[in-house]
């Protein structure tokens, strides 16, 4: 049984807290709260908890979170958010839902960022926690201390030629493995053609990266570098005609769209990872110049995305309605640079190919529909299906299926939630997911609501997945509300509006 009592302060017209006691049972008693302070150009919240002696893990328990956002001037802002739990079991002992319990890693960070109509820049340190017990703290990612960024992009006065440089330079650390220092700089020349009817933008840049490696980092070299000159080329034209669809006078648009990229192979297998990996594979991703995030790989690449998409938008109001995307990339040599030095090329002739379509054929009624499809293995590597219907002032239902192939099992999951009013001031709320994979449900619950303009009642049940191990547990939220005031039992109106899509107070 939990109790949570919220007790709030008005301390002055720009600051006030909220302090929280909450009763867990046998685990014992914590106190949560919260400041908030603004200013002029500023503002900013401290939110944190303390549990003494958890009776169950034999410790103390407790978070901490501080958000803070500053003007120094018209170009220049001040930014801090800072996070830390006391163990990595926290938010599964916690937390309350799926995505606490998958939590994995905690950012904080803190800097200054400048904008200005040509540039921008950033200087700021940033620190991670890892809070999955599973997984070892030796993966925890590298400190930055600091990060430096600085990007221009600017007209030459020569017809449309415009010079830029993108450019990074990171110190990183960490608490157990070595580190290093890194430099990346990307100078280009880009002369985009713009017209209504379509789009020329052709790209040529150098990018390179220097190292200064701990000496128990490097092998033969404690400064190893790469440099890698980058084309690309990225095309389309824009056709539109009247068309009907569904009885409705629309104005069609058909999107064909080119995009070749040419990047000769460097050997990096002597560069360290500090913060690279692999990007999942997705529709932006044909048009992206580096399939690896950071700097610490770039791909090589002989390669040419085709796709098309269309479009239908209401004559009249010009809302779009229904859009179709279909796109793939063909390779003509194949992909050496890979993560792991051992791995072999990738020796495949094109990508998956990614299809979606997203309608909404009515103000109601909306979804969606996405594959991506291996041609050389024939099998799908992912794919969604959504729909949302809206009915009366506040109802709504959602359906939706997902898969995705992974190097182990398939993740393949049904998640269905409703909320339906049944009268000015009842409403009945639910959902199910079921894992098909596992053949269990990973969280379903279903209730009630009563609520009026100065109280509120909701009575839910629940049955979900509480740990990585996969342990479940059943729950009965009991909720009064005294708005403006308090409120007793377990807050499940926070835990509605993140499981079901649409939901409203």
């Amino acid at each position: 049984t939990e109790i949570e009592t919220p007790y709030y302060f008005n301390i002055a017209p720009n600051y006030d807290a909220t302090i929280t006691p909450r009763s867990l049972g046998r685990r014992g008693f914590m106190i949560g709260g919260e400041f908030r302070y603004l200013g002029e150009g500023y503002s900013g919240n401290v939110e944190a908890e303390w549990l003494p002696d958890d009776d169950i893990r034999q410790r103390d328990r407790g978070s901490f979170r501080y958000r803070h956002i500053g003007q120094l001037d018209s170009n220049w802002q001040v930014r801090a958010d800072l996070y830390r739990v006391s163990d990595d079991r926290f938010f599964e002992d916690l937390g309350d839902s799926l995505t606490s319990i998958s939590t994995t890693l905690l950012e904080s960070s803190t800097g200054v960022y400048g904008r200005g109509k040509r540039w921008t820049a950033s200087a700021l340190l940033r620190d991670f926690q890892l809070v999955d017990p599973l997984i070892d703290n030796s993966a925890t990612p590298f400190r930055q201390v600091p990060q430096l960024r600085f990007d221009t992009l600017t007209p030459t006065g020569f017809r449309s030629v415009q010079v830029g440089l993108r450019s990074e330079l990171v110190g990183f650390d960490h608490t157990v493995r070595a580190a290093g220092q890194r430099l990346d700089l990307y100078p280009y020349l880009r002369a985009p053609i713009e017209r209504s009817w379509g789009f020329f933008r052709p790209e040529l840049g150098y990018r390179y990266t220097r190292y200064a490696l701990d000496r128990e980092l490097a092998n033969d070299d404690q400064s190893p570098s790469r440099g890698t000159p980058i084309a690309s080329l990225d095309t389309g034209l824009l056709f539109e005609r009247p068309a009907r669809l569904f009885s409705r006078d629309m104005l069609q648009t058909l999107e064909p769209r080119l995009y070749y990229l040419r990047v000769p192979y460097r050997e990096q297998d002597d560069l360290p990872l500090f913060d690279t990996q692999e990007l999942s594979f997705s529709y932006a991703q044909l048009f992206r110049s580096n399939r690896f995030t950071g700097a610490d790989r770039q791909m090589d690449a002989n390669q040419l995305t085709a796709a098309i998409s269309t479009r239908f938008f209401n004559a009249e109001t010009g809302e779009e309605r229904a859009s179709v995307t279909f796109g793939q990339i063909h390779y003509f040599d194949p992909q050496r640079v890979q993560l792991d030095p051992l791995s072999t090329p990738s020796v495949l002739d094109g990508s998956p190919y990614i299809a979606d379509l997203q309608f909404n054929l009515t103000n109601r009624l909306s979804g969606g529909i996405s594959t991506q499809w291996d041609g050389d293995n024939h099998q799908t590597q992912l794919s969604s299906v959504r729909g949302q219907y809206r009915f009366g002032q506040e109802g709504v239902a959602n359906l939706a299926y997902r898969f995705r192939r992974t190097a182990v099992d398939p993740v393949e999951q049904i998640d269905a939630t409703a909320l339906i009013p049944v009268s000015e001031r009842w409403r009945l709320v639910g959902r199910w997911n079921y894992s098909l994979t596992d053949r269990t449900s990973l969280e379903a619950f279903g209730g009630l609501q009563w609520e009026s303009c100065c109280m509120a009642i909701r009575l839910l049940g629940r049955h979900y997945v509480r740990n990585r191990e996969g342990d479940k547990n059943n729950a009965l939220y009991v909720e009064i509300e005294l708005k403006g005031l308090g409120r007793f039992g377990r807050t499940s109106e926070e835990l509605l509006q993140r499981a079901i899509l649409g939901y409203t107070r």
